[in-house]
């Protein structure tokens, strides 16, 4: 969880119960009780599973309750937590990748989460299969429309407020919303109704990770037990809702999932991140027509004043037989600014360096700069997800992060520009699963929120998620 999103919130007194102690199951009990949920999710027709803050610690991000977590800390008067990576970089867990391969395999059917950090969405649950009772720190939303935007930066507010971006529907052009709810927010009905419905459906509903105390949240996994459902909760500390339950597990979720994946023969998919970024050559004619004046800006797909969170700085360089300057641009806007001879061409070499928890330092770009060439330049569109599943399977093939692709390019005529979107894979990891020894380990590479709810949107509305 993001320790920002923790000091918005609205004041209150009362959190609920803090400071939770820890509970571990022996080794031969855990290994029985894991036994056990594997046999219930293989035989599980509609498998809901419901998490909290406990799944995402894993990920360096700190819980609320724990004995080290955020408020707890708060109520001893001890500094908080420091999170080990930005935010914004924090990978899905195995659990959470986990969850994506039971999804795949058609066993999970929904995924309820209280949490705000979207490494559910980042993972690859899909939308329609995710309700998000809390909201998301990375998702903005047209309040118009109903178009979805995840974003790869922490949107700045919370609470459901405008934020400084519009709706990028030609039709529409409204101010976009917050999606992350404070205190005094009521539970999206939206979000909550899929939730509910679903719950209702689940002959077992998984609990990973959350002590169920906020409600009405708290309460939807209980929607199951009408219908003959069972309840599975698997956190470290002790629960409302345990004696409503058929198996409560005290261990590591992560432990605990491994061993069920285990158990049931599937493989954990890896965690590939894509990011995109864009590439804006803009130029224009000296009045004695000898000279190109040209500026190239590597920005935000998301927005020219939208922060690039993942690039630290960009070296420019240019071709072996031209003598101009190199530039090393440290700061955004990532923007050069040259003149050159209009017959001149050569090639124009970014390197950029990446931020604090991506998988590689830095990867090169290479311009072709031709100004009579960028007369009759045409644009293109490629299929997204059929470019980003190539680069998954080269990232899984070399074990390594770096590869890149165009996925789009188009030009302006005034001012005369080319713009190019590219997409980079900036992680790469994977799981091994050891029952053994009880380890559970991330192969390569290497806050959530239990909140109120938010407003009722219009009914009717499509949900529509923009990159």
């Amino acid at each position: 969880m993001s320790l920002g999103y923790a000091e918005k919130l609205s004041f209150i007194e009362d959190v609920g119960q803090v400071g939770m102690t820890e509970f571990f199951d022996s080794a031969h009990v855990l290994q029985d009780k894991i036994e056990q949920l594997a046999k219930l999710v293989e035989k599980s027709r509609h498998l809901v599973v419901f998490t909290g803050a406990g799944i995402s610690t894993s990920c360096g991000i700190p819980d609320f309750r724990g004995p080290k977590g955020i408020w707890t800390l708060q109520r001893e008067g001890k500094p908080l937590p420091e999170a080990s990576l930005p935010f914004h970089r924090a990978m899905p867990s195995m659990t959470h990748m986990a969850l994506v391969g039971l999804e795949k395999a058609g066993i999970l059917k929904f995924v309820i989460s209280q949490n705000v950090d979207g490494l559910h969405l980042r993972s690859g649950i899909p939308r329609e299969k995710l309700s998000e009772l809390h909201g998301n720190s990375f998702m903005e939303t047209c309040p118009s429309c109903g178009a979805e935007y995840l974003r790869d930066f922490e949107v700045e507010t919370i609470g459901l407020k405008e934020t400084s971006r519009r709706c990028s529907d030609e039709k529409c052009g409204a101010k976009l919303r917050d999606t992350v709810l404070d205190w005094e927010d009521a539970l999206p009905p939206k979000e909550m109704n899929l939730a509910e419905k679903h719950c209702r459906m689940g002959d077992v509903v998984l609990c990973l990770g959350t002590s169920l105390q906020i409600t009405p949240a708290c309460n939807l996994p209980l929607k199951s037990l009408s219908g003959g459902g069972k309840i599975v909760i698997v956190n470290l500390q002790k629960t409302p809702k345990d004696k409503k339950a058929t198996l409560v597990i005290h261990g590591f979720v992560d432990k605990v999932i491994a061993g069920v994946m285990e158990l049931l023969n599937m493989q954990i998919p890896p965690y590939i991140r894509i990011d995109l970024f864009q590439i804006i050559l803009t130029q224009s004619l000296s009045s004695d027509k000898k000279f190109v004046n040209w500026t190239i800006r590597i920005a935000s797909v998301h927005g020219l004043s939208a922060p690039l969170s993942f690039i630290k700085s960009v070296e420019v360089s240019f071709s072996n037989n031209q003598n101009y300057k190199e530039a090393i641009l440290d700061a955004q806007p990532f923007l050069l600014k040259r003149r050159t001879v209009r017959t001149e061409t050569f090639e124009i070499f970014l390197n950029l360096k990446f931020s604090d928890g991506c998988g590689c330092l830095n990867t090169q770009i290479q311009i072709p700069f031709n100004f009579e060439d960028q007369e009759s330049a045409e644009g293109f569109k490629l299929d997204k997800n059929a470019t980003f599943e190539k680069m998954r399977e080269a990232a899984i093939q070399d074990s390594s992060c770096g590869q890149n692709a165009v996925v789009e390019r188009k030009t302006v005529l005034v001012p005369k520009s080319e713009v190019t979107v590219h997409a980079i894979v900036t992680n790469v990891k994977t799981f091994d699963y050891q029952l053994s020894n009880g380890d559970v380990k991330p192969r390569k590479e290497g806050m959530n929120g239990l909140v109120m709810t938010r407003k009722q949107r219009s009914k009717g509305r499509k949900r529509k998620t923009r990159l």
